[in-house]
């Protein structure tokens, strides 16, 4: 009896009383109310899960907050006629900052004439320094018993180098010191190879120089694009690549001695063997130059300038067209972060000058790139009511040619200006308890107003007699 007794008070609580089967009536109208009520709520579950899917994005200015000291630059650019050996990366901001030829975080790689990566120069290497002879006598005294470095002109020049099988040239300019350094030793270089003659050291190699301020027409066909240039000639042709190395009597001699023993060996290898060689050889000036930079969060450039530490450019023959292959400013964004940012498709283009190609068509000119970096924060929904924070940049750019003059070396610049305000975006999208709230009224307000229509049809039709 207790436990019936208590059975009896549990069921009173029960708010949802069955009716026994046999006082339930089924009817038409019942069904087709059902029928219409199961699609109704249908439509409005998809029409409800599309906007809980959605997410809208709102966005304010504020002052910008950042307390960062140092900007991140990320670039990757291709020079399509320097070459890595005079290719450099400068810095300078407003607060003095004064960085030359920076290596730290920055690779090189030379490219082909089809702008394929074929050699890698080097991540975080400084130029290389080259020794001088420094104990021959002034070029004066050499030249007492005759001048054994013979000076090439325009109009002789193809013809002297046809009419013999090897010859290593020197291209200079009078004004250049790194040429006037190297005269005497290039003097020396030359008596050295005549008094070989008849000996078992013997080079046939003749030693020439060409004045390129008084045959500019020559040098510019040679692409002579820093002095001194110093090239072997082999019937005519240009046997790659031009010497880099110590500019000293002795190492002359041997790069001279190891490319004459190189040519007799080529003559026993397989035609392809030696054409593979060949290529490999060919010193096309096209560099690719990537990395990061770290620069003070104050306005500044950097740029691609032709400078070496041992030659002098040729102004006339820099030539600092390039293509932009990416550049952005910030730390980039892990696979998560990219996922997230999808969020936001109008603000995923943070790099405009990415895939553009900036070609000089005439000597002593430059593109100069203009950039107004604006600081961006994200917030993204997180799981429950937290919030996700990214933070990025945007640029808007701006471009234009820039004229030097005859004697300043071109450069590719790329100058960067921060706002001081900054730019929230935010995603907003709607909560979990937000869309289940909804179907559950969805589902009883549709069940409440279709049971008042089947009563109030039922009742109805019931008085009308039908």
């Amino acid at each position: 009896m207790g436990k019936g007794g208590k059975g009896a008070g549990l069921k009173m609580l029960d708010m949802y009383r069955k009716i026994p089967e046999d006082f339930q009536k089924q009817t038409a109208i019942g069904a087709s109310l059902s029928v219409c009520a199961g699609m109704f709520m249908l439509v409005l579950f998809i029409v409800e899960l599309w906007a809980f899917m959605a997410t809208t994005t709102e966005t304010s200015v504020i002052l910008d907050t950042n307390s960062d000291t140092q900007l991140r630059i990320n670039f990757n650019i291709t020079l399509m006629d320097l070459s890595c050996d005079y290719a450099s990366v400068d810095v300078y901001d407003v607060l003095g900052t004064n960085t030359q030829n920076l290596t730290k975080n920055v690779e090189k790689w030379q490219l082909d004439e089809n702008g394929v990566k074929r050699i890698f120069q080097g991540r975080n290497k400084e130029q290389k320094e080259i020794s001088h002879d420094t104990h021959h006598p002034e070029i004066e005294e050499l030249h007492a018993n005759g001048v054994h470095a013979n000076a090439l002109d325009e109009a002789g020049f193809e013809e002297y180098l046809k009419s013999h099988k090897f010859t290593f040239v020197n291209f200079y300019a009078p004004w250049c010191i790194w040429c006037q350094r190297l005269e005497p030793t290039w003097e020396a270089f030359a008596e050295d190879i005549e008094s070989s003659e008849g000996t078992v050291e013997e080079l046939q190699v003749e030693i020439v120089k060409v004045d390129c301020v008084a045959n500019r027409n020559l040098c510019a066909q040679q692409r002579v694009m820093a002095f001194p240039t110093l090239r072997l000639f082999k019937d005519g042709e240009v046997f790659a690549p031009d010497y880099k190395q110590d500019r000293t009597v002795e190492a002359l001699r041997d790069f001279a001695k190891s490319k004459l023993e190189l040519e007799e060996k080529m003559k026993d290898w397989h035609p392809k063997r030696r054409a593979r060689i060949e290529a490999a050889n060919v010193d096309h000036p096209g560099c690719m130059i990537s990395g990061h930079l770290l620069v003070n969060r104050v306005p500044g450039n950097f740029h691609l300038e032709a400078r070496s530490k041992s030659h002098n450019l040729n102004a006339a023959m820099t030539n600092l067209s390039h293509i932009v292959n990416h550049l952005s400013f910030g730390q980039p964004l892990n696979q998560i972060q990219k996922r997230k940012m999808k969020k936001f498709p109008e603000y995923t283009s943070t790099a405009p000058l990415d895939g553009n190609v900036y070609v000089n068509k005439d000597y002593h000119q430059a593109h100069h790139h203009f950039s107004k970096v604006v600081s961006t924060h994200y917030e993204v929904d997180g799981m429950l009511s937290r919030k996700n924070k990214i933070m990025g940049y945007q640029m808007i750019t701006q471009n234009q040619i820039m004229h030097y003059k005859e004697d300043d070396v071109p450069e590719a610049k790329f100058s960067y200006d921060l706002s001081p305000m900054a730019v929230v975006v935010t995603s907003k999208g709607r909560r979990w308890y937000d869309f289940l709230t909804s179907l559950c009224a969805i589902i009883g307000g549709t069940f409440t107003v279709v049971g008042l229509l089947d009563t109030f049809l039922h009742k109805f039709l019931k008085d009308k007699g039908l």
